[in-house]
């Protein structure tokens, strides 16, 4: 298995790494940014929609790019890199992804171009007060009102749910879970945003008799279950940038700050400590990759999603508290960076299922995996 880019996926990363470094240079040109609404920068929005990014796993004629999932892994990092704010994996990966999955022709053809030009910012509502991490809607139901539907019920939190034009939102419909499209201005709905803790934004969503559009037929909650999964592999490679700069800002901290009168890398027990980093950013960085390379094979996306999110949540729970303690005390203010990044890692991690619920997951399938011999010796029971 080659987990080396091509020439090509290598010029993708340096032109996604030169814009975004040109955006977010430093830790302060970030924290402007997400001070205010909508908390990310829609000049560089723009800029990620003309260099085709916002179109990149979309079918040719539906106005993307397409390419595949490690190309999106590659943009996903380097946002991660730097903490770009812009709603890439919420507007490409899962809106995008289930727009792209089970919408008409019609409704592909003007949303997913609108995603990939950049004029149209369309979110997943989902998650509701109440559940954990699950596949099914539960209390937003959805009624057919003549040759439409309407939507009741409360969404939230739904990341950039106060800036979308367009809602995909999760409803109870015959027993199963359909999904629909809300304009961003249909009456009936209330959206109130808030500030996260790591800077990104999220909002109540509330339905009250909504109109909608129904996207794609019967239930959707297979459709939902890959969806979800695609995005947790693509927020691991968020994760691993974000990992892999926490590292680096780490190990020059060691080499430049003085204790005693020589630097804090002559320690061994602390370059002990960032080896051990960047072990676990390794070991998270491979099964990343290894995960969008089985959802580009067609293989079995959800359980290798599952997989990635266990190993990148344990290295970024690791890297995370590790950047910081090596950094003693002003590891822990918010004028320095590793805290915003072990913050934005720790967000990470929560979002659509984190890695004790990807652990009780796979535990719950382990009888069914084979068993290997490590010696080579033919397994007899």
């Amino acid at each position: 298995m080659n987990f080396d880019y091509d020439s090509e996926q290598n010029d993708l990363r340096e032109a996604v790494r030169g814009l975004l470094a040109r955006a977010y240079s430093d830790s302060e040109q970030r924290r402007t940014v997400v001070k205010t609404d909508p908390g990310f920068d829609e000049k560089t929005w723009s800029r990620l929609a003309e260099m085709g990014l916002l179109g990149l796993p979309f079918a040719e004629e539906d106005g993307g790019m397409g390419a595949g999932p490690v190309e999106v892994a590659i943009v996903a990092e380097e946002i991660g890199r730097v903490l770009a704010p812009e709603p890439f994996i919420e507007t490409v990966v899962l809106a995008g992804g289930l727009i792209s999955a089970v919408g008409s022709a019609e409704q592909k053809g003007e949303l997913l171009a609108g995603i990939s030009e950049g004029t149209t910012i369309a979110v997943f509502a989902h998650a509701e007060p109440g559940t954990r991490w699950t596949p099914a809607a539960e209390a937003v139901t959805a009624t057919q009102s003549g040759d439409g539907w309407t939507l009741t019920g409360v969404k939230e939190p739904v990341p950039s749910g106060a800036r979308a034009d367009v809602l995909v939102v999760s409803a109870v419909v015959d027993g199963g879970t359909g999904l629909f499209l809300v304009q961003g201005d249909a009456s009936g709905l209330t959206r109130t945003g808030y500030r996260t803790h790591d800077g990104t934004r999220a909002a109540n969503v509330r339905f009250e008799g909504t109109p909608a559009v129904a996207l794609g037929s019967g239930d959707q909650t297979p459709a939902i279950e890959r969806a979800l999964a695609e995005a947790r592999i693509a927020y691991g490679h968020e994760a691993i940038g974000a990992m892999d700069t926490a590292l680096r800002t780490t190990a020059e901290y060691l080499k430049t700050r003085k204790q005693f009168g020589v630097t804090l890398n002559k320690f061994q027990a602390l370059t002990f400590r960032a080896a051990d980093m960047y072990v676990s950013l390794e070991l998270a960085r491979s099964l990343a990759l290894w995960a969008s390379m089985v959802q580009e094979a067609g293989g079995d996306v959800v359980q290798a999603a599952d997989r990635a999110r266990l190993t990148v949540s344990r290295a970024g729970r690791h890297i995370g508290k590790e950047a910081i303690q090596l950094h003693g005390g002003i590891g822990v203010t918010a004028e320095y960076s590793v805290g915003h990044y072990t913050s934005r890692l720790t967000a990470i991690d929560h979002l659509l299922g984190d890695g004790d619920w990807a652990a009780d997951r796979l535990a719950q399938n382990v009888a069914s995996y084979d068993t290997v011999d490590p010696l080579g010796a033919p397994y007899a029971p």
